[in-house]
């Protein structure tokens, strides 16, 4: 596969040609599921939008996308149908908000959570072939540590971990870190607290998940976010929009623009990891 992948230099050439800029690539990922790890990656896309970047989200929850469905966007084609060589990746892309743009997967497949090597390749492929130009690509990941999570959030430059005021979330996180450090090298990690009932409960979360990796491993972590429970949130979700579109003065959507301030004035590498070839290279050496 690894051959087939470096073949694609042409492509990797193409790609650095039309984002001549450096590419910010954030994977948002968590150790489980139901700890909002999709509204916080869909509300800082927006709010990273509507501050003026020109953000593009990859729904990399491939055999259970959703990121579409939750903004109420209609899908003709999705990163299956790239995948199969119907299209390119650049005619599946659908709008959002705030004029983001979403790489839409499927829901239902099986055959997508367990791409072969020849589809893995076709994947990348399909990003070193990306004419759009953006600024920041936003992984929005599956939930656990499959193959397929490690492998975008080891190839992006920023880790975000969503974690929320329970006790499964916080082991799973940790797993999530601990499997990233020790195998693939991922040392510091964004910690976006969510859901919680007061700034204090969010410190007093990070604390419990600092206490045990300072103990076990050799990482950084930084609490990038303090994410208030907010009920206009429930309140967005059955109206197919985000807290920061509909309650743009709610404490979760003021949270989700401070994230969003912050994340735009994280470092970009400078080449090669300052480009999206980096993203491309480091799903290729995974």
């Amino acid at each position: 596969m690894i051959n087939t992948v470096l073949d694609q230099a042409s492509g990797l050439r193409k790609m650095s040609q039309n984002n001549n800029h450096g590419v910010k690539v954030i994977a948002v990922t968590g150790g489980k599921g139901g700890v909002g790890k999709t509204n916080v990656s869909l509300n800082t896309a927006i709010a990273l939008g509507q501050q003026g970047n020109r953000v593009l989200v990859l729904d990399a929850d491939l055999g259970l996308a959703n990121c579409d469905v939750m903004l109420g966007l209609r899908v003709e084609k999705n990163l299956s149908h790239v995948l199969s060589g119907e299209c390119e990746l650049d005619e599946i892309l659908v709008e959002g908000p705030a004029g983001i743009k979403i790489v839409p997967a499927t829901s239902g497949s099986q055959s997508m959570v367990e791409l072969t090597p020849a589809e893995h390749a076709g994947l990348i492929r399909a990003f070193s072939e990306l004419n759009t130009e953006f600024d920041i690509l936003i992984v929005d990941t599956a939930a656990g540590i499959s193959d397929m999570v490690l492998s975008f959030s080891r190839a992006a430059q920023d880790v975000m971990v969503v974690v929320c005021d329970e006790p499964t979330s916080i082991t799973d996180a940790y797993a999530l870190i601990k499997v990233l450090s020790r195998e693939h090298g991922v040392y510091k990690f964004k910690i976006v607290a969510n859901m919680v009932r007061s700034l204090r409960e969010g410190q007093e979360l990070f604390a419990k998940l600092s206490k045990v990796t300072d103990r076990f491993l050799d990482v950084a972590l930084e609490l990038v976010a303090t994410v208030p429970f907010d009920e206009n949130m429930r309140k967005s979700s059955r109206r197919q929009k985000t807290i920061v579109e509909l309650f743009p003065n709610s404490p979760a959507a003021v949270a989700f623009r401070g994230l969003a301030s912050k994340a735009v004035k994280w470092p970009i590498p400078h080449q090669p990891s300052g480009h999206l070839e980096f993203f491309i290279e480091q799903l290729v050496n995974g």
